[in-house]
């Protein structure tokens, strides 16, 4: 179990003022350790640990902004890291410039459904859904029905963040938080009668993913109402005191899944609404970033975030920063992906050369060279590169006519286009 921090006495508080003072302990407060770590760091004057925790805690009751819902109290703190890390996105993920500037046009389509995709896929999985990655972006490209209870869950998440994106200028509201829960958990729930509405009962605890003991017990359901009224003022109108939009968001994030209106699926749609206020506010490049699956790789500690804000009276400081250093790692591989794919790009451009040949056309050929098992379906390449039913079987057809894949037809309706026995010679015919 995680350690509560200890409360200081009236004289405790006092005789923390002197310490609190001192260059060295400030300097301690900047990466905002929780109490497990600092119990543990040695100090030049060998300070007594609760002291030192006293000490922090001052420091960081002098810039505290405070958050109400219903009776719950919150409140963080903007700390120099994070102000850092908010103008690293404010030059790099919104503002005036368009996606063109780092995501080539012909190909802003094509990254933007496989980021849904990975979004999708880490979102569930976080939550149970237990498929492979592979699997699952086979059955989103294929559009195959979901086989178990976890593909269910990826389909919903994909399906629900493609409908943030068409209302994602809207205001909240409760029946839009319903249908984004109901989107989430279709055909997933013990009781689909739960899908889309709100609990109607206090049967319901989070659990330590960590530890397995009760980490969190939500609010009666008597209080969603007021809370979820609080929680609609919030995300639609602006503070008296200024809050960084992506501090909002995040913040947005944790209240939703604090309150747990819903019997399930609360964590998928505590993360899509994070995306939903993000995109609404201008931060067009989260689109492309696959947040989820950096927190997937970091769960204890997107775990730990959680707990370290409820046990310490509700800092949401803890939550903020664990999420504002993920999004700088899921930044920078967007970037590193960007790079690669240009690269892959360069040498797809080889290929174009061959008459009769689309940009399109030279990535599926690229494929089936590098995966030879590969097969296709017309729904897939309209999937995998956003075009219409009649440009993906255009194009899978010329194909065929210029022997580098075969049509095969396991039955009346479907086909499925593999690589055809003239493959390879037509291939190294067609070096350059």
């Amino acid at each position: 179990m995680i350690e509560r921090p200890p409360i200081a006495t009236a004289k405790e508080e006092f005789e923390s003022f002197e310490i609190a003072m001192n260059p060295d302990i400030q300097s301690i407060n900047e990466e905002y350790p929780y109490w497990d770590k600092v119990k543990y760091i040695p100090t030049k004057e060998n300070i007594n640990p609760q002291k030192l925790w006293f000490a922090l805690k001052l420091i960081r009751q002098w810039n505290r902004v405070g958050l109400e819902f219903g009776k719950y109290k919150f409140s963080f703190v903007v700390t120099d890291e994070m102000f850092e890390l908010l103008h690293y996105f404010d030059m790099n993920i919104g503002g005036s410039l368009t996606s063109e500037n780092l995501i080539p046009a012909e190909n802003k389509n094509r990254y933007l459904v496989s980021s849904i995709m990975e979004e999708a896929i880490a979102s569930s999985q976080m939550e149970g859904a237990a498929t492979t990655r592979k699997v699952a972006k086979d059955m989103l490209r294929k559009s195959a029905k979901p086989k178990n209870t976890g593909q269910q869950m990826i389909l919903n998440n994909y399906l629900t963040i493609n409908y943030i994106k068409e209302i994602s200028r809207n205001d909240f509201s409760l029946e839009i938080l319903k249908e984004i829960q109901r989107s989430m958990t279709t055909n997933t729930l013990n009781e689909e009668k739960d899908s889309g509405t709100l609990r109607k009962d206090n049967n319901i605890m989070v659990m330590n993913g960590i530890t397995g003991d009760i980490a969190h017990i939500p609010p009666a359901h008597e209080e969603l109402e007021t809370l979820l009224l609080d929680f609609e003022k919030f995300f639609n109108k602006s503070s008296k005191t200024f809050i960084h939009p992506i501090i909002k968001a995040i913040i947005i994030h944790f209240i939703l899944a604090y309150i747990h209106p819903f019997v399930d699926g609360n964590g998928r749609t505590a993360r899509a609404l994070f995306y939903w206020y993000m995109i609404k506010q201008g931060y067009w490049l989260v689109e492309y970033m696959s947040i989820s699956r950096i927190i997937y790789k970091t769960k204890k500690q997107y775990e730990y975030a959680f707990l370290h804000t409820e046990y310490d009276d509700n800092d949401l400081t803890y939550f903020i920063l664990y999420n504002l250093r993920k999004m700088k790692i899921a930044f920078e591989e967007l970037k590193t992906y960007l790079k690669r794919k240009t690269e892959e790009n360069n040498s797809i451009s080889l290929l174009a050369h061959i008459k009769g040949i689309n940009e399109r056309q030279a990535q599926i050929i690229t494929i089936v060279q590098e995966k030879p098992d590969s097969s296709f379906t017309v729904k897939e390449i309209e999937n995998r590169f956003s075009v219409s039913n009649f440009t993906a079987r255009t194009d899978l057809t010329a194909l065929v006519e210029l022997g580098y894949l075969s049509e095969i037809q396991p039955n009346k309706v479907k086909r499925i286009y593999i690589k055809s026995d003239t493959f390879d010679f037509l291939l190294e015919r067609n070096q350059p």
